[in-house]
């Protein structure tokens, strides 16, 4: 940590206006847990008045979007928060996981072709749309491959994703009103993978510690039925992705962090005015249409994330034991109300968006040098 960083202000940041109180609660619960960690002051949530001018590390639950947005919010660089600057929304999402059909495609401002070219072996087939008339087209090509997974942009959590096994199936949704406008903001159409595992690879960089990490996630329900995102299991290293490659890794965890390291180098390379402190990505494993093995990077997040809260808990660790080289992090999000675990810590209990009621908690387990598989019943 540079000398100067000692004055940073740590602040929580809300970016999207009526977010449920569930992830406004947990940023300023992640700010303050950083604050104490990092010895500086928590500061509260991020206050243009108060805090415009001031030295400010911020943890923004959104990726920072345009050279305003950072300027307003104080960010020049990495070291100024927990998360990730792009110049354009849609590189913040998981469209630039895929290429367009075509060279006459829609694309947005700013859009890279070479992107696509440098991670087409770590992704799963697939094409980004941005208008209607592309969507069709970019179906037709990939449904030759069996059913294929339809993802607005900016959903989270895996909601609003739906499986389309058929160009009359396609046909039926592009005649829904909505049509428009969903494909106008953004869809990225995937091959569909059944028996999905999804590994969690990342590395933070805070405060002059980098800690790199591997993982799976899971999903529960809500109360409402939908599976949504459930919890993360990760292996957290202090160091870099060389250190968590030491490791005695299963093969299929290693393909993973591997693929995570090409789209990471790809995103510098690309797009160069892209800077991030956290890099998560999410990697499915699974089996195509054809029964064969199949593993790609499906999304990355430069941002506040569901794995949050086990990345705050391994720093704590590393940074209360500098000898510590590795710890297992849990992070878990439970739709049922109940008691903590022995030695889980509370990071959100209350009202949830889609639900009445979550509660969000981490786990902390020794590492022991063992392959591990980690049990999804918290």
């Amino acid at each position: 940590m540079t000398p100067t960083s000692r004055r940073k202000l740590v602040v929580a940041h809300s970016v999207r206006p009526g977010a449920p109180q569930h992830e406004v609660q947990t940023n300023a619960a992640l700010a303050r847990w950083l604050a104490q960690i990092l010895g500086l002051k928590f500061g509260g949530a991020f206050d243009p008045g108060k805090h415009r001018g001031r030295d400010l590390y911020l943890l923004p639950t959104q990726t920072v979007v345009g050279p305003e947005a950072a300027r307003n919010l104080g960010i020049h660089g990495p070291d100024d928060l927990w998360g990730g600057y792009v110049e354009h929304d849609f590189i913040g999402t998981k469209a630039i996981s895929h290429g367009l059909r075509s060279h006459q495609a829609h694309a947005p401002a700013g859009w890279s072709p070479l992107f696509s070219e440098r991670v087409r072996t770590v992704v799963l087939d697939g094409l980004s749309v941005f208008a209607l008339e592309d969507a069709r087209p970019a179906a037709e090509h990939l449904l030759y491959g069996g059913p294929i997974r339809l993802k607005p942009i900016h959903a989270c959590a895996g909601r609003g994703q739906e499986v389309i096994g058929s160009l009359d199936a396609l046909d039926e949704r592009l005649a829904r009103p909505d049509a428009a406008t969903l494909f106008g903001d953004g869809v990225v159409l995937e091959q569909d993978l059944s028996g999905v595992v999804t590994h969690s690879v990342g590395q933070s960089f805070i405060g002059g510690t980098v800690l790199s990490y591997c993982g799976d996630q899971y999903l529960t329900e809500d109360a409402s039925g939908e599976a949504v995102y459930g919890g993360s299991n990760l292996l957290a290293v202090r160091g870099g992705y060389e250190a968590l490659l030491a490791l005695d890794l299963a093969d299929d965890v290693r393909q993973a962090v591997g693929q995570a390291q090409v789209f990471d180098r790809a995103a510098d390379e690309a797009y160069p005015r892209f800077y991030a402190s956290r890099r998560n990505y999410d990697i499915a494993q699974g089996l195509d249409s054809a029964g064969q093995p199949r593993s790609g990077v499906l999304e990355q997040s430069w941002r506040m994330g569901g794995a949050s809260s086990a990345e705050v808990a391994a720093l704590q660790c590393f940074v209360n034991d500098p000898q510590m080289p590795a710890v297992y992090v849990s992070s878990v999000e439970t739709y049922t109300d109940r008691a903590l675990p022995a030695d889980a810590i509370e990071v959100y209990r209350g009202p949830a968006e889609h639900s009445g009621f979550l509660l969000k908690y981490v786990t902390v387990n020794a590492y022991d040098g063992q392959k591990r598989k980690h049990s999804h019943r918290h």
